[in-house]
């Protein structure tokens, strides 16, 4: 047992995690679909029951999950996925790394064991199979395309239309539009590749991201009447879907976010300010003016 009482709560927060994750695994295999799924996440949650057993050799203590994070990990990983949710879980466990190094100076045997579990612990994460990231390609398909051409209508529109409800309806038209054009071409090019992908969900997938990408774009034009209030807030949109969908990918296929995250937004801001400059050529070429 470990007598230092500092080394002693470092160890329990260290079952706590243990056993929480334990929880959060074994439930997820209850719910989750598909036989090899559930099996590895059992095999990830027997593993976690290790880990508290082998802390709990130096606290003979028995430690209690944490409620809090097993609702945060648990509810993110229904909501946006079980890889997401164990690569979130894993980065946690990271920052635990520097206590164990520590530790290991007066504990020589856990630096060798904790590496050991985690090394096993990423070849079985790489086991799981989830349908939405064999098509996340797709979706990023279909999200940057939204994103570069549908901020740089609406700039465009903006100017050269100025009515918010006008501009609101010919944006619906035209991201409707692309997403079935993109769809199409999603599904025509799966099927001529002849891969282990399915055409269909491919082209949904790649609609999917595209038509909610066009709704949060046009969502300020359904409700303000200043044009060029709804053009910052729809930049702003488009900052926080590059934010979010860029982090989730980073996280699940372990990206580079700051270089990703910095292209998509100066590509995409770019592209609304060449269109914002023409729709404000086209205005005054044509000398246009919407009530």
């Amino acid at each position: 047992m470990v007598s230092d009482k500092r080394f002693e709560k470092i160890i329990l927060d260290a079952q706590r995690n243990e056993i929480t994750e334990h929880i959060v695994y074994k439930n997820l295999a209850q719910l989750i679909k598909g036989h090899k799924n559930k099996e590895v996440l059992k095999r990830i949650s027997n593993d976690e029951m290790k880990h508290y057993e082998f802390w709990k050799r130096y606290t003979n203590k028995e430690v209690k999950p944490s409620k809090i994070k097993f609702l945060k990990y648990f509810l993110i990983s229904i909501i946006f996925g079980i890889t997401f949710g164990m690569k979130i879980m894993e980065k946690s466990e990271e920052k635990a790394k520097t206590i164990y190094d520590n530790l290991s100076k007066f504990l020589p045997d856990v630096k060798s064991i904790v590496e050991d579990e985690d090394e096993h612990e990423k070849e079985l994460m790489n086991l799981i199979d989830e349908e939405r990231l064999r098509y996340v390609s797709s979706m990023v398909l279909g999200l940057n395309d939204a994103l570069v051409e549908l901020t740089g209508a609406l700039a465009g529109f903006t100017l050269a239309l100025q009515n918010t409800r006008i501009i609101a309806m010919t944006g619906l038209i035209t991201g409707i539009a692309a997403s079935l054009s993109m769809a199409t071409s999603e599904y025509l090019s799966i099927k001529s590749e002849g891969n282990a992908k399915n055409p269909f969900k491919a082209a949904l997938y790649t609609s999917i991201a595209y038509i909610i990408t066009v709704l949060f774009l046009i969502f300020p034009y359904l409700i303000f009447t200043n044009a060029y209030i709804c053009i910052s807030l729809t930049i702003i949109n488009a900052i926080v879907i590059i934010f979010i969908f860029t982090f989730y990918i980073s996280v699940v296929k372990e990206f580079h976010f700051k270089k990703r995250f910095i292209e998509m937004m100066v590509i995409s801001l770019t592209i609304a300010g060449l269109t914002f400059l023409i729709g404000f050529l086209i205005r005054e070429f044509f000398n246009l003016e919407l009530d």
